[in-house]
């Protein structure tokens, strides 16, 4: 099994669904999992081993809760002459406090051999994220089951913004680091002028099979760009330093840290908006870019126009609204108020495998999730029926008479 670059990071993976004894302290002080065989084809059968572990609480409603950790894996019967029993120790912390029954656990070995130990939350999306990011059965059970890591292929998108998530970054290469710097220098340009470059170093449109694909290439060439730039010029300024004579700056350094993080973040929205706007200029589709309709919202996308928006005569059913949000969690009851003259919304994102729980929600809402077609891949198949392409969504904006799309697809999932 292989999911892009996990092989480069891992070497199998345990998983299995927390039971009531394990994840309730006052029904157990053990804090140890009985050593199956699906544990030792993870551990091997050499013993005592003690594995340096990084532990993450996982649930799409709370930050993420971390604690480092040491885990033991031992022979309980070690001086008995025929038999063994196997055992994995693991410490009490905010991560094993924080678990519940049903919560799904996963036992990452690392090729530095530490181990990542990940707890999701039941019914969470970044649970059904880690499901398709490690190939495991949908329904896993309370014994563990054990995957393989053993091939390399290039990471795809969905695998990168999982492994993001996990604070595991995927090394950028520096093939393009003196065209960038030849042309920016040491500065971080505004997105928008970052956005074309990095459209100048890559396929045009008409270069692809659709705009699926065009898409995701943009934003993984950018992607690409970014952090090269952005690794030499954080190198640079951690080799000046945050001393000052005898005093330490940890203010400017702490600082310094968040405005990296917040960058990122911001910057991978206004990108994917930026490469949506020139894929709509390339096709000749007429639009509105974050233009103001009631109450002052501001939908990232209007079709065909602000000024028909406007227009009581122009007939609703012709209006389309787009929001753009590279993640969702909770953050897609935002374009629900954005504009009231439009009934059904559509909304793009880049998340990857989000629960069926929130899809059901968003349905519900009226709201229709448009997701790149490489992404759909980590979305379950009932989910995959009423997704949207970028394809499918242009061919709405596109369809003479406005009332959908030309090959039938089923916009409907049967609601929990």
């Amino acid at each position: 099994m292989s999911r892009g670059l996990l092989s480069e990071h891992f070497e199998g993976v345990c998983a299995k669904k927390l039971s009531a004894v394990e994840a309730d302290s006052g029904r157990s002080n053990q804090h140890e999992f009985n050593g199956t065989n699906a544990l030792k084809k993870l551990l091997t059968e050499k013993e005592p081993l003690t594995f340096a572990a990084r532990f993450l609480y996982l649930d799409d409603e709370i930050e993420p809760l971390e604690a480092i950790d040491d885990l033991t894996w031992y022979d309980a019967r070690r001086a008995h002459p025929t038999r063994s029993e196997y055992r994995l120790y693991y410490p009490s912390n905010a991560v094993s406090e924080a678990a519940t029954e049903g919560d799904t656990l996963i036992l990452a070995r690392q090729r530095d051999g530490q181990m990542l130990c990940l707890v999701a939350k039941d019914g969470s999306t970044i649970e059904r994220q880690l499901i398709w990011l490690f190939a495991l059965p949908d329904n896993m059970g309370k014994q563990f089951c054990f995957e393989e890591l053993i091939e390399t292929e290039r990471s795809d998108f969905a695998t990168r913004f999982i492994l993001d998530e996990l604070g595991i970054e995927i090394e950028a290469e520096q093939n393009d680091l003196d065209l960038i710097l030849a042309r920016f220098g040491m500065r971080f340009p505004k997105t928008r002028e970052f956005s074309s470059f990095a459209r100048e170093n890559a396929p045009k449109l008409g270069d692809f099979d659709n705009v699926d694909q065009a898409l995701i290439a943009w934003m993984d060439r950018e992607e690409s760009l970014f952090r090269q730039l952005e690794k030499h010029i954080v190198a640079e300024r951690l080799r000046k330093g945050f001393v000052d004579g005898n005093n330490v700056d940890v203010d400017g350094f702490v600082a310094f840290s968040l405005s990296v993080q917040n960058r990122r973040k911001a910057r991978v929205g206004y990108a994917f908006e930026n490469h949506l706007e020139q894929i709509f200029i390339d096709l000749k589709i007429p639009y509105s870019r974050g233009a103001i309709t009631e109450r002052r919202e501001k939908p990232d996308f209007i079709f065909p126009s602000i000024e028909q928006y406007r227009r009581p005569e122009f007939p609703n059913e012709k209006l389309f609204m787009l929001g753009v949000k590279s993640t969702c969690k909770d953050r897609w009851r935002q374009v629900l108020t954005e504009a009231e003259r439009i009934e059904e919304k559509h909304l793009i994102t880049l998340e990857p495998g989000i629960s069926e729980h929130q899809t059901h929600q968003m349905q519900a809402a009226n709201l229709q999730l448009v997701v790149p077609t490489s992404i759909q891949q980590s979305y379950l198949p009932l989910q995959r029926d009423w997704l949207f392409s970028v394809s499918d969504f242009l061919s709405l904006l596109s369809s003479s008479d406005g009332e959908g799309i030309s090959h039938g697809k089923n916009k409907t999932l049967k609601l929990l």
